[in-house]
């Protein structure tokens, strides 16, 4: 009984605040006798725990099982010029110069084809001035390297090190199939004998790059400083190819495992473009510059989870962009990253994201961008800069459970935006500046500027929600309308224990 006094206290303090912000609509506010605020039905408003993907699956053995050791691949020295696999890198953007620079020849490449490969049987069959051994279990790569569509290159246990020269212009193209299981995959700086670490973005370095059809596995691995500014070169990435490639070569979506590994130092420590059922579970990222995992353009089915991103230098620990859709992102720890923890963006939808716990970000615990029909159940956001969650320019957002303590801002805030003219990117994605939420259950405690902020929505529910203890005064800030309606929204939210939507006038509601 305490409890629930000190907690009727508490609130009716909070929303005695709101008066003063009243005052601060900016220009096009939604004016308060606009808002209607009701009881809204208890029916349909606590959904059921969201169906998980099951992990127990995606194991080192599994993975093993899939190698299909078949008979040994061809190996052969080729230009690069008229290649499918490299028409990326030989187009108008001046890269093939690159190569042409680190090589003392017409660029190159390793090509290996139809069947199956080693880093110690390629080393037989490549002059090691290309590729060679330099120590026990140790490889170095001096050119780039394909695997053909019908190849399979396992870098394997027996392979302590395999090394992507700086100085040579090496990477990696996978048209096939690759494993990479118990081992170090490494850009390497042959003029320091050490790995290749990022000093800046324009600078080559080596890349691991998968195309359309492929399948790409890396498990109990270390994949370190690999990547840079350049269009997929950017790490670690599973990329589709252009359309042209697609429709004459007939390959379909490219997919992959990244498993109990570590990715550290990289450009983007992952990055997929039109991917499909990529499984990424039980990863560590590690200071990786720009992002930490970052699935992109019409990738589907992707499941993100029980991994570790922290310590990105520029952007997100965890971000999905662009229509990434019916996806699991949860048991995430995102943690201590430049902007976000766990970031939804540009018209990703039907995405479930739970159960992750993200804190100490510099920018929200976890930010929903553009992107509408998402589902947050049961995150922790815990002393991030700004908001614990928040929610821009989406409609049909539902979090539950959800526990936001101690960030710098709001607990949840929900907000429009016009980005168009303002970001060249986004005019060319289908959005509106518009916004609702459903917040049922969860605490939202010790925030900066209170629980819950919502600007001009279409609609906001809330339900059995604890809204406590912002650390100033500002509280529970919905310019207008719950000054208006305060010792209303009290008495059903707080004293009651009623649902409560908040909405325009126009939306139908009965002003109560």
């Amino acid at each position: 009984m305490l409890r629930e006094r000190m907690r009727w206290a508490w609130a009716a303090h909070v929303f005695c605040a709101l008066a003063a912000s009243a005052s601060a609509q900016g220009a096009g506010a939604i004016p308060t006798e606009a808002y209607v605020v009701r009881e809204a039905p208890v029916e349909g408003l606590r959904l059921p725990a969201p169906d998980l993907p099951d992990l127990a699956g995606y194991t080192r053995a599994a993975v093993e099982a899939r190698i299909g050791a078949d008979t040994p691949a061809t190996v052969s020295l080729r230009r690069i010029l008229r290649q499918p696999a490299f028409k990326e890198f030989t187009g108008s953007d001046g890269r093939l110069v690159e190569w042409a620079r680190r090589q003392p020849s017409v660029p190159r490449a390793i090509f290996v084809e139809n069947g199956y490969m080693t880093p110690a049987m390629l080393a037989e069959r490549v002059e090691s001035r290309w590729f060679e051994q330099t120590s026990p279990g140790v490889y170095l790569l001096r050119l780039p390297l394909v695997v053909g569509h019908d190849a399979t290159l396992h870098i394997d246990p027996q392979t302590r090190d395999f090394r992507m020269s700086e100085e040579g212009g090496a990477f990696l193209v996978n048209d096939g199939r690759l494993f990479v299981i118990g081992t170090r995959l490494i850009a390497w700086r042959e003029k320091e004998d050490a790995p290749a670490t990022f000093r800046d973005g324009s600078q080559f370095r080596p890349f691991l790059l998968s195309w359309g059809g492929t399948e790409t596995y890396i498990v109990d691995s270390t994949v370190a400083s690999l990547g840079y500014a350049a269009s997929k070169s950017y790490g670690v990435s599973i990329s589709q190819y252009s359309p042209s490639i697609v429709r004459a070569m007939d390959r379909g979506h490219p997919t992959g495992w990244l498993i109990d590994s570590t990715f550290e130092d990289n450009w983007y420590g992952f990055y997929c473009y039109e991917a499909d059922d990529v499984v990424i579970v039980g990863n560590v990222y590690r200071d990786n510059i720009v992002y930490g995992i970052d699935p992109h353009d019409r990738s589907r089915r992707l499941i993100i989870a029980e991994n570790e991103a922290y310590g990105t230098v520029k952007k997100h620990g965890i971000i999905v962009s662009r229509e990434v859709n019916d996806s699991w992102i949860f048991r995430n720890r995102a943690h201590h990253n430049g902007l976000s923890g766990i970031v939804i963006d540009r018209s990703s939808v039907r995405n479930i994201v739970a159960d992750n716990t993200s804190f100490a970000n510099g920018s929200d615990g976890i930010t929903i961008y553009e992107s509408s029909d998402n589902l947050l159940w049961r995150n922790v956001a815990i002393a991030n800069d700004r908001h614990g969650i928040r929610v821009r320019n989406s409609v049909r957002v539902r979090l539950q459970d959800n526990r936001a303590v101690a960030n710098g801002s709001a607990g949840v805030y929900g907000h429009i935006k016009d980005l168009h003219g303002t970001d060249r990117d986004l005019v060319l994605d289908p959005f509106e500046p518009v916004v609702s939420l459903v917040v049922v259950g969860g605490q939202l405690v010790h925030n900066g500027s209170g629980p819950v902020r919502i600007d001009q929505p279409l609609s906001l529910e809330l339900y059995d929600v604890d809204l406590l203890a912002p650390t100033r005064i500002g509280g529970l800030g919905l310019p207008g309308v719950l000054g208006r309606h305060q010792h209303r929204l009290l008495d059903l939210l707080v004293r009651q224990r009623r649902p409560v939507i908040i909405e325009p006038a126009q939306g139908g509601g009965r002003d109560t």
